[in-house]
């Protein structure tokens, strides 16, 4: 594993008080757990300092870059930007409002020399409103209803082999990917953990996570999904594991058996 590099994309907009802490509290995970790692920041169409603040954390570790959109673009277009320019074997994305903490996500790093998917889920739900947590609940019933999986949670910091992401064709840009992307991962059958992570309060700002058209996108998404894997023809994608990935190798062939 220590020949693996992780890529950390920090999708952020209008981030300008939280941004830095998220940066250097990545760097010093990265220290603790001598990750060769870097960190993409997305300034997604912000219009405060956010990109001046990530230019001059820039200034002093060469393990950050900067791709600025003119416009926000959304979360999920933001993170499928920074896969295409990652430089790592692993990517996660860790948000720029510093909401998460980066140590909870990386402390199982070496997981993925048996996995192909870590997939981390919120265990302190108390830090969050109970209308978020009944809105996590229905959501979560719904997905594992309906794709007969029984994942305890879809959006977190979830760190995937890069491998995987590449070869999917189809990538939903909105706050529905990382759901997207876990759906159509397991019912191709990659191997996946699940673990506890720890939740921080936001220090600054509120999430932009719940809005109307943060809704329509992931309702968009999720027929979308719904239409792929049960009506496409080709159902939920290619019969071969991706080349390098941990499934390819437990399975011997590239093949699904």
């Amino acid at each position: 594993m220590d020949k693996l590099g992780v890529s950390i994309i920090m999708p952020s907009l209008n981030e300008e008080r939280n941004v830095l802490a998220a940066i250097t509290d990545t760097l010093k995970a990265f220290e603790e757990f001598e990750i060769r790692g870097e960190i993409i920041v997305i300034n997604d169409g912000s219009t405060d300092r956010t990109e001046a603040v990530v230019k001059e954390a820039m200034a002093k570790d060469n393990r950050i870059r900067l791709i600025t959109h003119d416009a926000p673009e959304g979360i999920g277009a933001s993170f499928w930007d920074g896969v295409r320019n990652a430089k790592g074997d692993i990517v996660t994305m860790l948000p720029g409002d510093n909401e998460n903490d980066p140590w909870e996500t990386l402390q199982y790093y070496r997981l993925l020399e048996h996995v192909d998917m870590v997939i981390p889920f919120v265990f302190n739900r108390e830090v969050r409103s109970l209308f978020r947590n009944a809105l996590s609940y229905l959501y979560r019933f719904i997905i594992n209803t309906t794709f007969l999986v029984n994942f305890n949670y879809t959006n977190g910091t979830i760190l995937y082999r890069k491998s995987i992401l590449d070869e999917l064709t189809v990538s939903s840009t909105g706050f529905f990917f990382q759901t997207d992307i876990l759906i159509r991962s397991a019912k191709r059958g990659y191997l996946f953990a699940e673990v506890p992570y720890r939740l921080n309060m936001r220090s600054s700002g509120k999430s932009k996570a719940v809005s109307f058209p943060s809704l329509m996108k992931v309702i968009d998404g999720y027929l979308t999904l719904v239409k792929d894997i049960y009506f496409s023809k080709k159902g939920p994608g290619s019969k071969k594991f991706a080349e390098g990935s941990l499934t390819e190798k437990r399975h011997g062939t590239r093949e699904h058996i």
